[in-house]
């Protein structure tokens, strides 16, 4: 009825940037940055396509999407890897647990450099908001169980595959454990999340600075995206001198590992890497950042 207030997800109220925190992040830092990859793996004639390009007819295996894809994990990945190791940069590994299926030396290799891993789902392939109660339960805690198993510990932070959510996903992820999500973008702060079960923290997870929609769906060139990365990281620095603010960089190896985008990338996070503590910057995983606003909220 006109007039009447429209309907509320409940999960947060609303609250404007220019209502500011008081503390920072370790080291007395003003800015949070972090580089997610993304490792995924497709059911090979299965489910939902990746739709890099268009997909195949219907009864037709969609080789062309599934190989690009696949070039991520053979490729891309290790070549990120490598650019990660050269500039002494952390990343947050959000996996599918389909990858320890698949190629689970991938994963190890990022493991060895102490690198946190973020649950993703099982695969891609499907949807997790499209799934009954049941079958969405039982898919992250699987999800988290067989992680859990493989890592020695449960990972801490959840992405929807997709970022698919129905409307009891941050009650179920918080019952199986999980203290974080990525999932929604609606700030440059955390966000405490009401659920079923306690408090489930937002960390802010960029739709912008993220190769998919911006190079994929929107056809921006990598030179414009590492112009983005840039504009980005300079601006909320100097934002973040009135309150402590994330960034986020969301990549995809498939992508961004292909050399001639992987060369640009280099150079623009070459450049920010030069900015560490003195300057202002702590260089984090989403779970520290996650660990740190804990710590903070707990002193409110």
């Amino acid at each position: 009825m006109s007039g009447e207030p429209l309907r509320h997800h409940g999960r947060f109220s609303y609250r404007p940037i220019t209502d500011r925190d008081a503390w920072r992040w370790p080291g007395n830092t003003n800015l949070a940055i972090y580089v997610a990859l993304n490792l995924e793996h497709f059911e090979f004639g299965q489910g939902r396509g990746p739709g890099i390009a268009p997909p195949a007819p219907a009864g037709e295996p969609d080789v062309l999407n599934y190989a690009w894809r696949e070039y991520g994990n053979r490729v891309g990945a290790w070549r990120c890897l490598e650019l990660f190791d050269a500039l002494e940069l952390p990343a947050g590994v959000i996996a599918n647990s389909a990858v320890l299926d698949h190629c689970p030396a991938l994963l190890d290799a990022f493991v060895a450099r102490g690198d946190e891993i973020i649950a993703h789902g099982h695969t891609n392939a499907a949807r997790q908001g499209q799934m009954t109660r049941d079958d969405e339960r039982r898919m992250i805690v699987e999800s988290r169980q067989r992680l859990a198993a493989h890592l020695g510990q449960p990972p801490k932070g959840w992405l929807s595959p997709w970022i698919s959510e129905s409307e009891r996903t941050p009650d179920l992820l918080a019952e199986a454990g999980f203290g974080y999500t990525l999932n929604w973008a609606h700030d440059d702060r955390p966000t405490p999340m009401r659920t079923d079960h306690g408090r489930l923290w937002s960390i802010p997870y960029p739709q912008e600075l993220n190769d998919i929609p911006t190079i994929s769906t929107h056809r921006v060139s990598m030179d414009e995206f590492c112009d983005m990365i840039r504009d980005q990281f300079f601006e909320l620095l100097e934002q973040s001198r009135d309150q402590p603010l994330v960034m986020g960089i969301a990549l995809h190896p498939f992508l961004v590992g292909q050399p001639f985008r992987l060369r640009r990338l280099r150079e623009s996070l070459r450049e920010l890497a030069g900015y560490r503590q003195a300057q202002g910057v702590w260089w984090a995983t989403p779970g520290r950042i996650a660990s740190h606003v804990i710590q903070m909220s707990s002193h409110d």
